[in-house]
């Protein structure tokens, strides 16, 4: 999905985190980019696949429920299950992202 089909609006963010795949794998990764609806990150040796289900803790934030959507050379794109709080998201996007 290109930016110009995005319900949301997307924000260049560099803000840690990690998820979790429901067979258990564990892996901290950086968040790339960043809207209420999903984000995208980095995991040089990810094996996750469009479709899987993950929980993602952003910093010290969540977890939150997502699916990924695509998987590209180490980049992974991810949708919530249901889109963060606004305070939250702006709180990510503001004061947490270096």
């Amino acid at each position: 999905m290109n930016d110009d089909q995005r319900a949301k609006m997307r924000h260049n963010v560099s803000v840690w985190g990690r998820y979790r795949s429901k067979n258990g794998v564990r892996r901290d990764i950086q968040l790339k980019n960043l809207s209420e609806t999903g984000c995208q990150f980095y995991d040089r040796f990810t094996g996750l696949q469009p479709g899987d289900e993950i929980t993602l803790r952003i910093e010290n934030l969540g977890p939150f429920d997502a699916t990924v959507r695509w998987v590209d050379a180490g980049y992974v794109g991810v949708q919530f299950s249901g889109e963060l709080y606004g305070p939250t998201f702006d709180h990510i996007r503001l004061k947490l992202s270096s």
